[in-house]
């Protein structure tokens, strides 16, 4: 069997970028380099560029080994910038024709596959899927990692401050970004990163690391700060001088997001045959805005951190001899995976609560103000300890004496790693009701309204004064899928059996 992966990052990218997604997808490719009969590549798309503008391409990033490492390659000068919020709503992610026409000859050229699993289609037009009647042997499997197929922005999070619940027909999209990124600047950082690595000053290297990298962040960070800076005095001056309630061409923006929603779903019901979400949220999201339930199964990702499971054990109680308690929030300082809410919430609770609280926050350092919010915590606090980022080999010294871990965040994270890697050390898992992590568990106790004070704060102190045991979140609680496991059920979705 021949499967031709498709993700915006590539794995082995530099710059680690594509997240929890690229994690996964390094699993995949190195669990069936293993398996016999099994020949898998990878296409990445979205990220590379030329300085001088060329048609888009597809390059080798490295070759087939021997030892069943597939090929590489990537798709350079897409007309769809990735990730999906660099190209906010552009056109172009559903159509461009000379990227379709690039993705159609390398998959001549290198074909025949049995299968295409796209893990998302950032980085691609939409538009690809409908070359599934070319290769009638082919199977396309779409991965739902996040909501691009329904939001521009990926995560259904408006305004960089709440969960999107209102589409309101395309308009709540036209006032969705804080700061619209520019497209041509990216791509010259794309393109300059690319061009320094031909020189051997690419990501990686020292040079890059010591000259280029500050360089461009700089660059980037200005960029950002002056696109605020227009945002805030369009704010302004909208506030100062009221605009008619629909502008014509809000309306014109609007009608183009609405467009785009119905032609992603039109072209996944058409033309994927299957659509795996790896939670039953997602599933149920996916659902209400259109996806056909014939095309969805949940398949949950399967985690080398599923092994752990083996080697742990659940914890009689949460709390220590002394009456503490030990909680772990790990991943981003970020707005949407609740990071800000739970340091409000523990900012919020009383002297006696947080006094008996010891906190690990694995999570790469910050903007200023999150970790001034951080900071302001630490006399409340029995303990607050900062890891500043983490790599996978660092979780079990990390982890080791915590008790509770909580995972809160304000959008439908889709199925959160973080989540997993603690689950499946044993560790009970407190939960927003938002997004998938909330399944692992299914302990209704350890789940919280997500933004939510006091929610947040019932649910703390029915485990600070006992009456919530680690037994009542491990009655229900279903196992970490495990990668074998999951590339056995891969495979059969592959072969069409399910």
């Amino acid at each position: 069997m021949r499967v031709l992966f498709y993700n915006w990052a590539d794995p082995q990218d530099a710059e680690g970028r594509g997240g929890g997604v690229s994690v996964y997808q390094r699993n995949l490719l190195d669990g069936f380099s293993r398996l016999e009969g099994i020949e898998t590549a990878m296409l990445s798309a979205g990220l590379g560029y030329d300085l001088i503008g060329r048609k888009p391409r597809v390059v080798t990033l490295a070759a087939a080994t021997a030892g069943g490492e597939g090929a590489r390659y990537a798709l350079i000068n897409s007309g769809t910038i990735a990730p999906a919020h660099a190209g906010f709503g552009n056109p172009a992610q559903l159509d461009h024709p000379a990227t379709v026409a690039a993705f159609a000859a390398f998959v001549d050229r290198t074909g025949p596959w049995d299968v295409i699993h796209f893990n998302n289609l950032e980085g691609l037009p939409a538009e690809v899927l409908a070359l599934r009647d070319r290769w009638p042997g082919t199977r396309f499997v779409l991965s739902l990692h996040n909501y691009y197929p329904i939001c521009p922005q990926v995560n259904l999070w408006f305004a960089e401050r709440e969960s999107c619940e209102n589409f309101d027909a395309g308009r709540a999209c036209t006032r969705c970004l804080t700061a619209r990124p520019e497209e041509r600047a990216v791509r010259t950082v794309y393109a300059t990163g690319r061009t320094l690595g031909r020189f051997g000053m690419g990501p990686g290297s020292a040079l890059y690391r010591g000259v280029a990298r500050p360089v461009l962040g700089f660059a980037w960070r200005t960029v950002r700060r002056v696109l605020r800076w227009r945002h805030a005095r369009r704010e302004d001056d909208r506030t100062a001088t009221p605009e008619p309630s629909v502008p014509s061409f809000h309306a014109e923006a609007a009608l183009a997001f609405a467009q785009r929603r119905a032609r992603m779903v039109g072209l996944i019901n058409a033309h994927c045959d299957v659509v795996l979400c790896v939670s039953d949220r997602v599933r149920q999201i996916a659902l209400t805005h259109g996806i056909h339930a014939s095309r969805m199964t949940t398949l949950r990702i399967g985690s080398r951190e599923a092994a752990e499971w083996h080697h742990t054990r659940p914890r009689a109680r949460f709390l220590q001899d002394d009456g503490t308690l030990r909680l772990a929030y790990l991943g981003y300082m970020r707005r949407d995976k609740g990071f800000y809410f739970l340091m409000r919430a523990l900012a919020a609770l009383p002297p006696e609560m947080a006094s008996r609280l010891r906190l690990t926050v694995a999570a790469a350092q910050g903007e200023a103000d999150a970790m001034s919010a951080m900071e302001a915590l630490r006399p409340r606090l029995a303990e607050l300890r900062h890891v500043d980022g983490y790599r996978h080999d660092d979780l079990a010294d990390l982890l080791h004496d915590v008790a509770l871990g909580v995972v809160p965040p304000i959008w439908e994270d889709n199925l959160p790693q973080v989540a997993i890697e603690m689950h499946a050390r044993h560790i009970p898992l407190m939960t927003s009701d938002r997004g998938g992590a909330q399944e692992l568990g299914h302990c209704p106790d350890l789940v919280f309204r997500a933004d939510d004070l006091s929610a947040f704060r019932a649910v703390l102190g029915r485990v600070l004064d006992g009456s919530l045991t680690p037994a009542h979140y491990w009655a229900h609680a279903r196992p970490p899928v495990d990668l074998p496991g999951h590339l056995d059920a891969l495979l059969t979705i592959y072969r069409g059996d399910a």
